[in-house]
């Protein structure tokens, strides 16, 4: 698995949800825009104050994607991290792991990898691990083939 093409997978995916929040929070201000006064008087209100809260919830949805993205641009794909760091791509006898953001499975070439949180329980597990290392989660054990 190329650590570079996961890296940029990870981004290419995390800006497309910023897009796709942007769009969203443009509607729903349009939307709001577009609330014209009725006759049944509170009608309007309350679809304004739907709309402000859609606005709202994505502006927050959105600062979290930028943050996302702000994180991806703080690893160097190129940089071998041994042990386990936060960046570093793992392959184990369950799957392929890349400690980077919560972004969850990503396909590549016919290989999927997971890309996870440094603070999710399996990252908190990973980290500092070496190669041929072992831990188990869930029941499962889990032995460290390869990090790249």
């Amino acid at each position: 698995m190329d650590k570079l093409k996961v890296h940029q997978k990870c981004l290419a995916m995390a800006e497309s949800n910023v897009s796709a929040i942007k769009l969203a929070l443009q509607e729903a201000q349009d939307a709001a825009n577009n609330e014209t006064k009725s006759t049944a008087g509170d009608k309007h209100e309350t679809g304004r104050a739907m709309a402000q809260l859609e606005t709202e919830k994505l502006s927050t949805q959105l600062n979290e994607a930028l943050k996302l993205i702000q994180t991806i641009h703080q690893i160097n794909p190129n940089q071998k991290t041994k042990p386990i760091a936060f960046g570093s791509l793992v392959k184990t006898n369950f799957g392929n792991f890349y400690l980077s953001v919560s972004l969850g499975r990503v396909e590549l070439d016919g290989t999927e990898c997971f890309c996870i949180s440094p603070v999710s329980p399996i990252g908190k597990i990973m980290l500092t691990k070496k190669e041929k290392d072992s831990f188990s989660l869930n029941g499962k054990k889990y032995v460290i083939e390869e990090i790249f």
